[in-house]
C-alpha cells in the first residue's frame, strides 16, 4: 500500500462550509478522499490538455433508419482503428441505436473523432467522456 503524508490546507471558512456540505451530499466519508478524487480529476484532465494517451468512451444515440448512416459511422471506426479499440452497439426501439465506442489516444484527436461522428446526419446526441490510462495515477 502507498504510503500516505498528511499535509495542511489553508482555506476561507465559507468555502470549507460550501465544500463539506457538498462531500456530505455526494457520500463522501471524509474530506481527504473528496480532495484525492479532485486531485485526481485535475491531473486527468491535466493529460488530456497536455495530448497525452487517455482512454474513454464516445456514446452515441442515431436513428437507425436514417439511411447510410450506420454505413458512415462504420467507416469513421475503420478510418480510426488505431484509436478505437472497441464498440458496442445496442438496440433501444425500432428507430433508435446506442452505439458505444472505447477509445484510446491523445486527446486532441478523441476529441476530433467524437465530434466527426456527433456531427453526422441522423445522430441524435453524442458526448465523449476520458480519463487516465491509470498508468500515472497513484
Amino acid at each position: 500500500m502507498p504510503k500516505l503524508v498528511r499535509f495542511g490546507v489553508s482555506m476561507e471558512e465559507g468555502l470549507l462550509a460550501r465544500f463539506d456540505a457538498l462531500i456530505r451530499e455526494l457520500g463522501y466519508s471524509n474530506r481527504s478522499e473528496a480532495i484525492r478524487d479532485l486531485v485526481r480529476e485535475r491531473l486527468v484532465r491535466h493529460e488530456w490538455e497536455a495530448g497525452e494517451e487517455v482512454v474513454g468512451v464516445i456514446v452515441l444515440l442515431y436513428e437507425h433508419h436514417k439511411r447510410e448512416l450506420p454505413d458512415a459511422l462504420i467507416d469513421l471506426q475503420h478510418r480510426h482503428h488505431r484509436l478505437v479499440i472497441a464498440t458496442m452497439h445496442v438496440h433501444l426501439d425500432a428507430d433508435n441505436c446506442l452505439e458505444i465506442l472505447a477509445v484510446r489516444g491523445p486527446g486532441p484527436e478523441l476529441q476530433r473523432l467524437a465530434e466527426h461522428l456527433r456531427s453526422l446526419k441522423g445522430v441524435k446526441h453524442g458526448q465523449l467522456a476520458v480519463t487516465s490510462t491509470g498508468r500515472t495515477l497513484p
